[in-house]
């Protein structure tokens, strides 16, 4: 089975305070971690990168560095990260088959571990996706604008959503396009496959394959990474 990596790095860092693609990060851009540790995988037979205008060139550098024996393209992202998905489904599908196989990962979740995505990989067929995931470990409360707990949510049956998240091209492209369509936003691509009707499995990820959003993010990223280089 092979698959396309679609890493999406377009995002403006608003509430880490400035872009995060190319922040330094254990002696590498952030966004390299994630583009070497799919360039390792055999598996893997291409890799498209969405991201910010500006930053097309200094991103195809790092890219041609970090993927050197990987087909990959590097193309500009849009407003919002889902649009930025879609952008990139369209891409690969000017070049690949419907009945390809596509994962999509946040450049900003540079811990990611092969043997993760592999189990992720594992699942996936036409009409099911699938997503790493973390059990929840807090309690979760629904609250109202006005902070009024309305509700207390049942932890053991509330998982996390991490990236990769996976699916055949032909699914994520016709949930991508549905939402556009109806003009439905929502924060992950798992999302639009399971409204899409498309039966999405979590399989259990890594809780160090968190998302670097604020900057007390990236010092805890830094000790990981280096840890691992140690081992």
């Amino acid at each position: 089975m092979s698959w396309i990596a679609l890493v999406v790095a377009a995002g403006r860092g608003e509430r880490f305070g400035r872009p995060k693609q190319l922040i330094e990060i254990a002696g590498k851009p952030m966004l390299a971690w994630s583009v070497e540790t799919f360039a390792a995988m055999r598996e893997i037979v291409g890799l498209v990168v969405t991201t910010e205008p500006e930053f097309l060139e200094p991103v195809r550098e790092l890219v041609a560095t970090s993927a050197k024996q990987l087909p990959a393209s590097v193309i500009a992202g849009g407003r919002e990260r889902q649009d930025s998905v879609r952008l990139g489904l369209e891409h690969i599908a000017r070049t690949v088959s419907a009945g390809s196989f596509v994962l999509v990962h946040d450049g900003a979740r540079p811990m990611l571990r092969v043997e993760d995505v592999r189990r992720g990989m594992a699942v996936v067929a036409p009409g099911t996706g699938s997503l790493l995931a973390t059990p929840v470990v807090d309690t979760i409360k629904r609250v109202e604008q006005d902070g009024r707990v309305r509700e207390t949510l049942e932890r053991a049956r509330l998982w996390a959503a991490q990236t990769p998240q996976f699916g055949t091209l032909s699914d994520l492209l016709r949930a991508h396009r549905e939402a556009e369509q109806q003009g439905l936003r929502v924060t992950d691509d798992a999302t639009l496959l399971e409204r899409a009707g498309v039966e999405v499995t979590a399989v259990p990820g890594n809780p160090e394959n968190f998302k670097v959003t604020v900057a007390a993010d990236l010092a805890r990223a830094e000790l990981i990474l280096r840890e691992r280089a140690t081992v």
